[in-house]
């Protein structure tokens, strides 16, 4: 498995109608080398990876989804930042993952556009503070 399922590392949950989208935001260094060289993630302490799964409730298992996904960041001054999301299929799961740098004790505001067909067009709000080891 590329990542953690939603409910083992701190990630969040937004139920939108029949679809549940989790996310997380966290320090590339907790993914292997191995994982990271796989999937052309840079691991360092500065760099952290933003991971969205958007999962369709209304079926049996709660399967994923594709979606089309775009996002920025911003930091307390306001720069904005355009994050760059990858689908990643493994197996049956579907993530998109983003890479961000920042900086120790920089608190990051994420803003990320979610569509699938017509059941699913929303924009969810989260932010996350970083720090290096």
């Amino acid at each position: 498995m590329l990542f953690f399922s939603p409910t083992t590392f701190a990630g969040q949950k937004q139920q939108v109608g029949k679809f549940d989208i989790h996310y997380m935001a966290l320090d590339s260094t907790f993914l292997t080398p191995a994982v990271a060289k796989k999937y052309g993630i840079t691991r360092s302490q500065y760099r952290s990876i933003v991971n969205i799964t958007v999962l369709d409730t209304s079926q049996e298992g709660n399967p994923p989804v594709a979606v089309k996904i775009s996002g920025v960041a911003h930091n307390l001054l306001d720069t904005q930042k355009k994050l760059k999301f990858q689908e990643i299929r493994e197996g049956k799961s579907i993530y998109y993952i983003a890479q961000l740098s920042y900086r120790d004790n920089q608190e990051t505001r994420f803003k990320i556009a979610i569509q699938h067909g017509t059941d699913l067009n929303t924009t969810i709000h989260f932010k996350r503070k970083f720090y290096v080891n």
